[in-house]
């Protein structure tokens, strides 16, 4: 395996943690916190950067910046109407360059399928445990809103977990191919 490539799925491995954090603290207070956001796009451009040094190709950058300004575009008037959130919106904006432009696809059907279970989640409450349960109702009669932010959090999780998994497939299956030849 490369050193850039192992440098590239360092910085997305850091991100998870990260991303269950922000998750976590969307539930809880219904903020994102920019500080969160910004780390989430510096570890997202550092493993962009190191992925086109190693393929020679800035494509992906492109593509990635193309997707996080058309989401930024599409999402400020939800912002404005005060639909979402702006933590959301900033969230979703950095999300291409954390996931790459080669990830969107996968990180969209993920997307909707947790938004759909948040959906399914707060219109029948009863289907969480107990513990749960309690914990969601009090959130939810404090603040009266839906966390976007946990959807869109275990939405990259899940991709970027899928993107590190097939780069560590197709990068030890080659080294095993290198070996026998």
């Amino acid at each position: 395996m490369s050193l850039l490539l192992a440098a590239s799925l360092l910085l997305k491995a850091i991100a998870i943690p990260l991303l269950a954090r922000v998750a976590w603290l969307d539930f809880t207070t219904q903020k994102i916190s920019n500080r969160d956001v910004l780390l989430s796009l510096c570890l997202g451009l550092g493993a962009l950067q190191l992925v086109s040094v190693l393929t020679g190709s800035w494509w992906d950058m492109g593509l990635s910046t193309l997707g996080g300004l058309l989401l930024l575009v599409a999402l400020f008037p939800f912002w404005i109407l005060r639909k979402v959130g702006a933590g959301d919106v900033k969230l979703m904006a950095v999300m291409p360059f954390l996931i790459g432009g080669d990830g969107l696809v996968v990180f969209t059907l993920f997307l909707l399928v947790f938004a759909v279970a948040i959906v399914v989640l707060v219109k029948n409450p009863f289907m969480l445990p107990a513990g749960a349960f309690r914990l969601y109702v009090q959130h939810m009669d404090r603040k009266g809103v839906v966390p976007f932010g946990v959807p869109i959090s275990a939405a990259a999780i899940c991709t970027i977990a899928l993107q590190m998994y097939h780069a560590i497939l197709v990068a030890t299956s080659s080294g095993i191919l290198e070996q026998l030849n």
